[in-house]
């Protein structure tokens, strides 16, 4: 009877211990790459158009949200994405992305900041800070060339 309890109470501790360490990990996974940051809500101007977007509540992000409010001169790639490259590096956590989708602001790397205004595949990794709220006119504004951007807290 002894011998059996204590197999029970071994068989119960690890199966505890497991289960717990599995729901820690997907905590990590949901904070890092599905949930959005309170007070996460950002203002973007291009020209005279205002645009919202809502960073996630990573530690990229997080970093990011620190620099602002930021203008900068972002510089036009393929026809589908503006980007900047920021003074300091922000931690990141980069998984292949598959899809980006129009209004996706990204960090490629550490340091360069990404706003997409076109939905396309890609196999670059990228680590997602947030996404613009309503992208209706967001790649007429952003034009053709390189565009100067402001990016300011709600």
């Amino acid at each position: 009877m002894k011998h059996s309890f204590l197999i029970l109470l071994t068989f119960m501790s690890v199966f505890i211990s497991s289960a717990s360490s599995c729901n820690k990990e997907n905590d990590n996974i949901n904070t890092e790459n599905n949930n959005t940051m309170s007070n996460g809500k950002m203002k973007i101007t291009v020209n005279s158009q205002t645009f919202t977007a809502t960073l996630l509540d990573n530690n990229s992000a997080k970093a990011f949200k620190e620099m602002l409010p930021l203008t900068i001169n972002m510089t036009e790639l393929n026809g589908n994405e503006k980007y900047y490259d920021l003074p300091n590096n922000l931690p990141t956590n980069s998984p292949n992305s598959g899809t980006i989708k129009n209004g996706d602001l990204m960090l490629f790397g550490s340091k360069t900041f990404v706003l997409f205004y076109k939905t396309h595949s890609t196999s670059y990794s990228y680590a997602k800070l947030g996404m613009v709220d309503d992208v209706t006119g967001l790649a007429t504004a952003l034009g053709s060339g390189n565009v100067i951007v402001s990016f300011e807290l709600e």
